[in-house]
């Protein structure tokens, strides 16, 4: 009997043992795949933050803004013939110089400057926004830049809104870049902003060309304000989990916008 007992016991020992053995090699095997995984797959945000810090923007440019403007960008890859983004941050007052074009291939900010918005979008500031024809408002999201034309603006770029319901309709209510006179540092100066367009982003002539011509053609641009409509309707940031944190930080965490850079 004692010989039976002791061998089902050492029979049980040995399963234990196995089980155990198993157990182990099947963590480690895990942890392994995990490990590979997160190798493998860099959290872009992170990357992006890795980006914009060796831009060294952060005195002039709004991380959101960026983090948002390149979160677009990765998605629309298909859409995007350059490394480039151009983004608009809405959230400055006209004065400041609030239009940034982003060599990102030579991590290199390449253009700088003012850039007016809507006449209904608002006065110093844009606050109002709108797909709508004659609304003379301008609207937010992504775009992606397309051919250049001489019109009555002079030498000017056509740009194609990628949201529909948001801007999509910019290329029907010819909202385009081009230069215009009253968009210059001495009129705001006097008026406490810069003129304002029939909802395009138009920009100081003596810079208008070499804007155009960086951008056109295919690359990305970003109009941002930190508009919770606009981030409750755009699909292109929200359909994906990883923009969902995003979203969720723009009601739990108060950002911080970057300094306003008003024109001497």
């Amino acid at each position: 009997m004692r010989k039976i007992f002791f061998g089902i016991l050492a029979f049980v020992s040995m399963i234990f043992i196995a089980f155990a053995s198993f157990k182990d090699r099947y963590v480690e095997q895990f942890n392994k795949q995990i490990t590979a995984i997160d190798v493998a797959k860099p959290d872009p945000f992170d990357q992006i933050r890795s980006l914009y810090d060796s831009l060294h923007v952060d005195s002039i440019l709004s991380y959101q803004a960026f983090e948002e403007a390149m979160y677009g960008y990765e998605s629309m890859a298909h859409r995007s013939k350059k490394n480039l983004i151009t983004v608009i941050d809405f959230t400055l007052p006209s004065t400041a110089k609030r239009l940034y074009v982003i060599d990102l291939k030579n991590k290199k900010l390449l253009h700088h400057t003012v850039v007016a918005h809507g006449r209904n979008t608002g006065e110093n500031y844009a606050t109002n926004f709108s797909n709508k024809h004659g609304s003379f408002q301008s609207s937010l999201g992504f775009y992606v830049t397309a051919e250049t034309y001489q019109g009555g603006n002079g030498y000017s770029l056509r740009l194609d809104g990628l949201e529909k319901g948001i801007n999509d309709q910019a290329r029907a209510r010819a909202i385009v870049m081009h230069g215009a006179d009253y968009c210059n540092v001495n009129l705001a100066k006097s008026m406490g902003r810069l003129g304002r367009s029939y909802g395009c982003p138009a920009l100081p002539r003596e810079i208008n060309a070499a804007v155009i011509n960086t951008i056109k053609g295919g690359s990305m641009l970003y109009i941002y304000a930190n508009n919770k409509n606009y981030m409750a309707s755009s699909t292109i940031l929200k359909t994906k989990t990883a923009s969902k944190t995003m979203l969720a930080q723009h009601d739990e965490v108060e950002h911080t916008a970057a300094p306003t850079v008003v024109l001497n």
